[in-house]
């Protein structure tokens, strides 16, 4: 017998996103998630069932019981069976996945971290226009969602907070070496594209919620989340996801590749922009990026019915604008959702051509373990629906320290000096949006 979520309906006249800030702000529990989708915003509270994947097993715990158990060629089959097995009706899962998983799905050697977390919440807040649905597994959550409303109703937005400084030149220099070793191999034939990052420290601690609305308010995201997850605190502005879901086995993923920056300047921004979409290096770094997605797709999906939907138009986002294209497919009945993730995960536009010689030379160029960096933030529900947005243009705490990450699209014609600059005007996108505590501000502020 399942156990059913108990709902209630408000109205309120706040911004959603002023909502969302503050239901994840209230602290009503020690996970939150909050996910924004076109037209709705999604904020899960509390832990009602999580499924964990590291290097070695699955750990599924509903209700207070857990299942762990190892997994053996890729791990995504056995998530799939402990989500369908879950005793919640109804339920949504949010959380996200690291970049590595894609080595797991690969059949690569797996580093020691977690790969995926998804939680089923305890209660879930979704917001609509004014309209605001609440449910929960339990009356008590429901009244606590519903007085933290109220008192979000009346607060006003928070003051006083400090803007952090980043400096956005930490490692230029080992970047461009990087960069530079990455061509000599492109050129000599070992993969034709790859995305190197490199990672910028936040001398400051942060708070969070707050940043997040004062990035979102600076951005426009195809999504939007603001997590704290068992000891990840993240946020973001995905330029782009990954892969599409809908009930209907309906599937697209939006690949984004070229950049140019977004300075406000609308003459500036007109002679960029034509200067993207007429550079030999970005069109071809797009093209290769879009004939892979084609191909992922083909594989879930009924061959004849993949198309490229929209090709190579030009998107804002933030402090930058890309070229984007969008490919979309229809899944056979007998297919899943994971079996469209699996095929596109990683995005292409985050690691490479061909993808597992991508894996490869990003770890033998990048110093550390990407985490959540090019991974996903997901939410995917019972009804089969999967939404998973390419974690990029974000920021990460964990273990006492906090820090950006961006990348550039290598390929034979890329210059140092340019993909450094590219990857400056992707951190742009977020680090003038932090903000602190005036009594933790510190010398960086």
């Amino acid at each position: 017998m399942k156990t059913h979520y108990r709902s209630a309906v408000m109205e309120s006249a706040r911004e959603p996103l002023d909502i969302a800030v503050g239901l994840a702000a209230a602290g009503l529990s020690g996970t939150s998630v909050v996910h924004e989708a076109p037209g709705e915003w999604s904020i899960a509270l509390g832990v009602a069932a999580e499924v964990i994947v590291d290097a070695h097993s699955v750990r599924c715990t509903s209700l207070g019981v857990t299942h762990e158990e190892e997994w053996f060629g890729e791990p995504l089959t056995a998530v799939q069976k402990c989500l369908s097995e879950l005793p919640i009706s109804d339920w949504t899962a949010y959380g996200w996945c690291a970049f590595e998983l894609s080595h797991a799905i690969a059949g690569m050697t797996v580093e020691e971290g977690t790969l995926l977390h998804l939680v089923v919440p305890e209660t879930e807040v979704r917001l609509t226009g004014s309209r605001i649905y609440l449910r929960s597994l339990g009356y008590a959550g429901l009244a606590a969602a519903e007085d933290a409303l109220a008192r979000i109703a009346a607060d006003p937005a928070p003051a006083g907070l400090l803007p952090v400084r980043v400096d956005l030149e930490s490692g230029a220099e080992t970047y461009r070496h990087r960069v530079a070793l990455l061509v000599e191999e492109i050129r000599a034939g070992k993969l034709q594209k790859a995305i190197l990052s490199r990672e910028v420290p936040v001398g400051t601690e942060i708070d969070f919620a707050a940043s997040y609305r004062k990035g979102r308010l600076e951005n426009n995201p195809v999504r939007s989340f603001l997590l704290d997850m068992a000891g990840l605190r993240c946020f973001g502005f995905s330029p782009e996801t990954v892969v599409e879901v809908s009930s209907d086995r309906r599937v697209a993923s939006q690949p984004l590749a070229g950049t140019r920056a977004l300075t406000g300047d609308p003459d500036l921004d007109h002679t960029l922009r034509e200067e993207l979409l007429s550079d030999p290096k970005e069109l071809h770094e797009h093209a290769i990026s879009v004939k892979v997605a084609v191909d992922e797709l083909i594989g879930p999906c009924k061959p004849d019915s993949v198309v490229v939907e929209e090709y190579m138009s030009v998107k804002e986002r933030g402090s930058v604008q890309h070229l984007a294209s969008r490919v979309v497919g229809r899944m056979p009945l007998e297919a899943s959702p994971w079996d469209a993730f699996a095929a596109v995960f990683p995005a292409v536009t985050a690691s490479g051509v061909p993808k597992r010689a991508a894996y490869q030379a990003i770890q033998r160029h990048e110093q550390s373990r990407r985490g959540p960096y090019a991974g996903a933030v997901l939410k995917v529900a019972e009804d089969g629906t999967m939404d998973a947005a390419l974690v990029l243009r974000s920021v990460y705490a964990q273990g006492g320290r906090t820090w950006l990450r961006a990348g550039a699209g290598i390929v034979g014609h890329s210059h140092p000096d340019r993909e450094l600059e590219e990857t400056r005007e992707k951190l742009r996108c977020v680090s003038t949006s932090l903000l602190a505590q005036p009594d933790t501000a510190g010398p960086h502020a």
